[in-house]
């Protein structure tokens, strides 16, 4: 086991849902956006985070980074409090979290401020944070585009004259621009086209080994999930449903959900049978999650059980945690007999 850098901690964060109007405004309730969540990642590991859209991923990944304030829970970077120090702790304190903990977003067509150059975009961290000499500037912010597979030339351009792809890299770019430790990757190859998203990932997984970056993937795309994780997170409305080595997952998985979602992953052989699982309906609305387990009005396998009691993440192997009354019979290749109408 490696020594752990991030570790988040029954982490909770609702947004308040209000009628229309401004006289009248009243709160009608609350999106349960990220719900008591608990992970790890360790130094130089990828964590992939997947799940259906409007589960809360990228709320989770912000919240982590402080970006969105939190309702309750914890986050640790290397055993300091990070919302604690944001808050109160010492400017030298925070000025170092935010310096190795970084964001690539999900959109570049959205996150890179199109007055500003990619000289200016780069070097905006070297004129906050001071951790490099005036007169490296320039020299590091041409080394960091070539580490992309840009050339010194595109530092004088602006964010429009170039392509999605090559946009990302900018973010890319900008992000390892403070030499940080930890970087949240918001779907960094959802826009992409095919052969760029291949060269994008490779990009991230030699990051990753050489400089030994930690990295909170985000994404829908499973087969790239797999190719460049250790572990992998699954997340439903708001909870992880199963988290744990990223083959044994893949291989096995434990949870239902888990089971459909993997199910869904194409398989290049025409000749190979894919037991492919529907899911009935839509997610349910997360202002009002469903009792009991939030999956079970769409689960093959649902009891009266899992209506009514919720499921405790709890670990099933070592490192493997799923959050499933009957995970140990998926593991002996048992299916519970469902007692709940679909």
């Amino acid at each position: 086991m490696g020594k752990t850098l991030i570790e988040v901690v029954n982490l909770v964060k609702y947004f308040a849902v209000y009628t229309r109007g401004i006289l009248l405004r009243r709160k009608i309730g609350d999106v349960h956006a990220v719900d008591d969540v608990s992970l790890k990642i360790e130094e130089g590991e990828n964590l992939g985070l997947v799940g259906e859209t409007g589960c809360g991923k990228t709320t989770l990944g912000k919240t982590i980074l402080n970006l969105i304030e939190p309702d309750s829970g914890k986050v640790y970077f290397e055993g300091l409090d990070v919302y604690e120090t944001l808050r109160s702790g010492p400017e030298e304190k925070k000025k170092y979290l935010r310096r190795s903990m970084q964001m690539i977003f999900q959109n570049p067509y959205g996150s890179l401020d199109p007055r500003m150059t990619v000289y200016d975009i780069i070097s905006e961290p070297f004129v906050i944070h001071r951790h490099i000499p005036r007169d490296e500037w320039e020299e590091r912010v041409y080394s960091l585009l070539r580490l992309v597979g840009l050339e010194d030339y595109h530092a004088e351009r602006y964010p429009h004259e170039f392509s999605g792809g090559q946009r990302q890299r900018i973010s890319i770019a900008r992000a390892l621009a403070t030499d940080p430790k930890f970087i949240v990757a918001d779907e960094p190859v959802s826009s992409l086209d095919v052969s760029v998203r291949a060269q994008v990932l490779t990009l991230l997984e030699n990051l990753q080994k050489e400089k030994k970056i930690s990295f909170l993937y985000i994404s829908h795309d499973l087969s790239s999930v797999r190719q460049i994780t250790q572990s992998v997170a699954v997340m439903y409305l708001g909870k992880i449903f199963e988290y744990g080595p990223t083959d044994e997952i893949f291989e096995e998985p434990l949870n239902p959900y888990t089971i459909a979602l993997l199910s869904a992953i194409p398989v290049p052989d025409p000749e190979r049978k894919i037991n492919r699982i529907v899911l009935p309906g839509d997610v349910p609305s997360p202002i009002n999650p469903p009792s009991g387990c939030r999956f079970h009005p769409r689960c093959p396998w649902a009891t009266e059980k899992c209506k009514k009691e919720e499921p405790e993440l709890r670990e099933v192997r070592k490192g493997h945690f799923v959050a499933c009354h009957y995970a140990e019979n998926f593991m002996k290749g048992e299916k519970p007999l469902p007692t709940v109408q679909q």
